[in-house]
């Protein structure tokens, strides 16, 4: 018999919040078979039933809100106030790709017809099918819905893969949907990385949020099947400090970006890059660090709660190890607790650039302290990981701000403002290794989700005279 997946509450791991058995591959197919018969149904079903559904699971989700929002916080250790914002960006979501089912589906062009001949020639973009979609646990609502609603506001069908640390906020994204669609169109899957395989074997459009390794194997199986892939995979971020930031100012930022919900966001601030004399600003950010409230996130106030696995704290723990073991130096405490899945906030300095806890992406409360001589030597740093999701700067002067921004090399550029934050309106994604394949949300997600048709419509030619006549 096959282990059922369980979620657990990662404050109190003795809490399992759902359990669900694997989705066998066998049952991907069917399930993705069923999707793809109700997708022709709603595909003819026009954009404003399209928006009505996309409305009706958003109030459904504000209805809800405050239960939502102490499940997100239950199952993945998100702090209250983050989870309630998460629930509120979720039904924004919702409603943003409503009206957007009203966007002009194509473009009308000139055509290369004979002049006595009147015709159109016009561009359709057109539903893909079957949108396999496969999402992490730290944002268990946003994420799939930045997936799914411009899918179905497309016209698609729609297989969701959850984490199986999000078992519970996957249902409820499911549930939001009930009878406001054909049945069959959007299915989660529950399962591991079987269940994942199938998925993508089974759907016309893959769309996938994740870590490097796994999000590598899911762009290599959907290209050999020739399928439209995209992949967000994390980062390395970087903050670039100019001599004339504020410190403390500055410094709370950078902390709240690398710390909150315990860093485990693909956009937190991991490396923070000093230009001059890094010691006041450093002090700043230990203070800052320190300030940060610990604890329970389910207590109002709270910044900084568990993270997701006693693997995710023993993966942090390690880090934090081998880079002491190479001459890092440990600027605040990282112990973890006991009990339940805690790690302190870390921050280092005098690591390595190359070492490993520099380069690689945590997922985790740590981030890593530098300094270079100027602006440049700044940037050249940021830039060299092989990651490009978001980098930072932080100034005064804008001629240096623009100067250090245009030197940039990632898909998310912030001045003045944190690494962390994203616009559900506006592309998303990141350069290098921290993305493939086309941009998500905003309108690139309904290009995305559709493919285009070039129609070429003539009018039929005049009957033929009859001979008699035309002598």
């Amino acid at each position: 018999m096959t282990e059922p997946i369980r979620s657990r509450s990662p404050q109190n791991p003795d809490d399992i919040v759902a359990e669900h058995a694997p989705v066998a591959p066998d049952e991907v197919r069917r399930l993705a078979a069923s999707a793809r018969a109700a997708q022709g149904e709603w595909r003819r079903a026009g954009a404003a039933e399209h928006a009505s559904a996309l409305r009706g699971a958003a109030d459904r989700l504000r209805a809800r809100a405050d239960s939502v929002a102490d499940l997100v916080v239950r199952e993945v250790g998100k702090p209250v106030t983050e989870a309630r914002a998460e629930v509120g960006r979720a039904a924004a979501i919702l409603d943003y790709y409503a009206q957007s089912c009203f966007a002009a589906t194509g473009e009308l062009l000139a055509p290369s017809l004979p002049a006595d001949q009147p015709g159109l020639l016009f561009t359709e973009r057109r539903p893909r099918g079957v949108a396999g979609l496969v999402t992490p646990w730290n944002f268990p609502l946003a994420i799939p819905l930045w997936k799914a609603a411009p899918a179905l506001a497309a016209g698609n069908a729609v297989l969701l893969k959850p984490s199986p640390e999000a078992l519970a906020c996957a249902e409820v994204v499911g549930r939001l949907f009930d009878g406001l669609l054909p049945d069959g169109l959007l299915r989660v899957v529950p399962g591991g990385a079987a269940t994942g395989r199938a998925v993508i074997a089974a759907a016309d459009v893959v769309s996938f949020t994740g870590s490097a390794a796994v999000g590598a194997e899911v762009v290599v199986a959907a290209a050999r099947a020739g399928l439209p892939v995209q992949a967000e995979m994390g980062g390395q971020n970087a903050a670039v400090v100019l001599p004339d930031a504020d410190p403390a100012t500055t410094a709370a930022m950078l902390a709240r970006a690398a710390m909150g919900y315990a860093g485990q966001k693909c956009t937190a601030t991991r490396r923070i890059i000093v230009v001059g004399d890094a010691a006041p600003f450093t002090e700043a950010l230990v203070a800052a660090v320190a300030a940060l409230p610990v604890g329970d996130p389910a207590r109002a106030g709270v910044e900084v709660g568990p993270v997701i696995s006693a693997a995710a704290r023993s993966r942090v723990v390690d880090a934090v190890d081998a880079a002491r073991a190479a001459g890092g130096r440990l600027l605040t405490s990282g112990r973890p607790r006991d009990g339940a899945f805690y790690v302190a906030p870390v921050l280092l300095d005098q690591v390595d650039p190359a070492h490993p806890v520099a380069r690689e992406e945590t997922f985790g409360p740590l981030a890593t302290v530098f300094s270079a001589p100027d602006p440049a030597a700044a940037v050249a740093l940021a830039n060299d990981v092989r990651y490009g999701l978001v980098t930072s700067v932080h100034g005064r002067d804008v001629g240096m701000l623009l100067e250090a921004a245009r030197g940039v090399d990632t898909g998310l550029i912030r001045v003045n403002a944190p690494t962390t934050g994203v616009d559900f309106h506006a592309p998303f994604g990141g350069e290098k290794a921290s993305s493939h394949g086309p941009r998500e949300q905003g309108s690139a997600a309904l290009d995305f989700y559709t493919s285009v048709r070039t129609v070429t419509l003539a009018a039929p030619p005049p009957p033929a005279r009859p001979v008699e006549e035309a002598a």
